[in-house]
């Protein structure tokens, strides 16, 4: 999508999924294409592959200044049988010591609830919640998803391809909200950058009182497509609060390295296309199919001022996480792999070392 950019400066992204290690130089190729300079990886784990954290910790081995890594907890690593569990909290700790930058949460999400039907505030999350708090590690964290999702009739088809669809039998959108609340309320101190807006951009009222009410959050801008079509039903309201809010907005694309270049160009391209400029426009053709058809909807541009991109671009991911990424420990980082190769290997039959997170150990290792 050709557009005439505004902001010239350095640009983090707040909000980027890696795979396999062998997916580097696309990573690369994308964030040169979008100008991004450095990325936070946002890591999921899938502990019978053993996959998430190994592309993501090698990326911040080779390149120490680019990349950030959020981890997220391993489920199975914490109810591994005794001897080789390692509860929540420690997993915090360990994430730490092997040099990541904070903490990925996608428990919050409904389908995670399928998976894993404990509420984040339940006294399972209890230790966790403590040590992020106490470790002052940044986190970012889904809750939710667009409310039209718990609406058969407004549900856009390509969210019903990936059963983003909930019915009665899943946890309530407002439920999700609650859980947070309570989090938030025993965790006052806990920083995080909420993602996908909270889903909260069509009631951005309810977004202000969110944010004035909790002084250490921020939202960032990853689409959730909805999220556009939302603020541009009014434009104006929506560029004051920007400006309002304007260091507590994070830039995210949610680029992922199985798209193709074009794709993930578009991505971003969206994002600062609405940022940056009074456009109207579409979600252009080449887009990837979870930013639904160009028929979908206009978006209409906010024209912010250079000092509130510069915040949104880079300042306020910044004062999350710091200027520069901490420095990778690649043992420990190796040792975290061969743990969770372990358990991959416990539930998949795979053989440690032929998972994603072994074979990250061992290049780790080597390169130690």
């Amino acid at each position: 999508m050709e557009f005439q950019r505004t902001w010239h400066g350095a640009t983090v992204d707040g909000h980027v999924h890696m795979g396999p290690v062998d997916e580097e130089s696309v990573l690369l190729d994308i964030m040169g294409a979008a100008g991004i300079g450095q990325a936070a990886l946002a890591s999921i784990q899938d502990p019978q592959r053993g996959a998430g954290l190994g592309g993501p910790l090698m990326m911040k081995a080779r390149h120490p200044r680019r990349f950030y890594v959020f981890a997220g907890p391993n489920h199975a690593l914490a109810s591994a049988p005794s001897g080789a569990a390692v509860p929540l909290a420690e997993q915090v700790g360990r994430l730490l010591a092997a040099g990541c930058d904070g903490i990925k949460m996608i428990d919050g999400k409904p389908t995670s609830r399928r998976t894993l039907n404990v509420p984040v505030s339940a006294p399972y999350f209890a230790d966790y919640w403590e040590a992020v708090e106490s470790l002052d590690l940044p986190l970012i964290w889904h809750v939710g998803d667009p409310e039209e999702f718990w609406d058969p009739s407004r549900a856009p088809g390509w969210a019903v391809e990936q059963n983003w669809c909930y019915g009665p039998e899943d946890v309530p959108l407002e439920q999700l909200y609650a859980e947070v609340d309570e989090v938030l309320e025993r965790h006052p101190r806990l920083r995080v950058s909420f993602a996908h807006f909270y889903f909260l951009s069509a009631d951005l009222r309810r977004a202000a009182r969110f944010l004035d009410a909790h002084p250490t959050v921020r939202f960032d801008l990853a689409p959730g497509i909805e999220m556009l079509y939302n603020t541009s039903r009014n434009p104006d309201a929506a560029r004051d609060f920007f400006i309002r809010y304007s260091d507590r907005i994070i830039f995210g694309t949610d680029i992922f390295t199985e798209l193709t270049a074009a794709e993930a160009l578009a991505r971003a391209g969206i994002v600062q296309r609405w940022l940056e400029t009074e456009d109207e426009f579409r979600v252009p053709p080449e887009a990837d199919f979870l930013l639904g058809p160009p028929t979908d909807g206009v978006i209409r541009g906010l024209a912010l001022p250079d000092g509130v991109l510069e915040r949104i671009y880079q300042g306020n991911f910044a004062d999350l996480a710091g200027t520069e990424p901490r420095p990778i420990e690649l043992a420990a980082a190796a040792d975290l792999c061969h743990a969770i190769a372990g358990v991959a290997e416990a539930l998949s039959g795979t053989p440690a070392s032929q998972t994603e997170a072994g074979y990250a150990a061992q290049m780790l290792e080597a390169m130690a």
